[in-house]
């Protein structure tokens, strides 16, 4: 088994990207792109991406797709594919067992609406026993500042999200909450320290708007 974050550096890119971006979507030189997915392949084989919309879709992966799913979580019990979240803020969330790995995009609407757990349930009913996490690096509980009626949504379901910036405004801890409801399923999770934001290793969103995409990847 073989799993691991990337960051924005080690990759091709003639523009602002300067790095390792993996997505499509962003802006980015195609060419460039496709070279940066080829140097993923070159370690890991083939592998499967999402077409992430921020959802509550599981797509069980047995064969690359042609197109990717429209999916915010894949699972696979083949050992000869990869699975590859992409983020920029969010959690890339790494599970795996003894016969099953997934790939889980875990925002704040993801949060809310369980895909994490979902994916779990799916893994449980496709025969995972004791199944473990990792969180990559994502977006920090001191940096990701919201308004304050919507903290109140998100910790009135998951209390352990509440958290302040540096000045003290409304904020939210994403990777602190999702360990916590794990932890109800009986999921450890291990996690990655950083924040994308503070650190510039790492594509964020909230930094710098138009940016690229690294990846958590993950395979039997």
């Amino acid at each position: 088994m073989e799993s691991f974050f990337t960051n924005r550096h080690g990759g091709f890119s003639h523009g602002d990207y300067s790095s390792w971006n993996l997505a499509s979507h962003v802006g980015d030189d195609p060419t460039d792109v496709e070279r940066n997915r080829e140097k993923l392949r070159d370690r890991v084989g083939e592998f499967a991406i999402m077409s992430q919309v921020h959802g509550d879709s599981v797509f069980i992966v047995d064969q690359v797709p042609v197109q990717a799913p429209v999916a915010d979580a894949l699972i696979s019990a083949n050992p000869e594919i990869a699975l590859v979240v992409m983020v920029a803020d969010c959690i890339p969330l790494l599970l795996r067992s003894e016969n099953l790995v997934a790939a889980v995009h875990v925002g704040r609407a993801g949060l809310m609406n369980s895909i994490a757990l979902k994916t779990v349930a799916m893994m449980t009913a496709l025969g995972a026993n004791q199944i473990m996490g990792n969180i990559g690096p994502a977006i920090c509980g001191n940096c990701y500042e919201v308004p304050q009626e919507l903290q109140d949504e998100v910790i009135a379901i998951h209390p352990l999200a509440r958290s302040k910036t540096r000045t003290g405004t409304p904020a939210l801890d994403l990777p602190k909450a999702l360990i916590a409801a794990l932890a109800e399923v009986d999921v450890p999770v291990g996690i990655s320290t950083g924040c994308t934001l503070e650190d510039e290793n790492y594509f964020s969103y909230r930094r710098n708007q138009i940016t690229g995409r690294q990846a958590g990847v993950i395979k039997l």
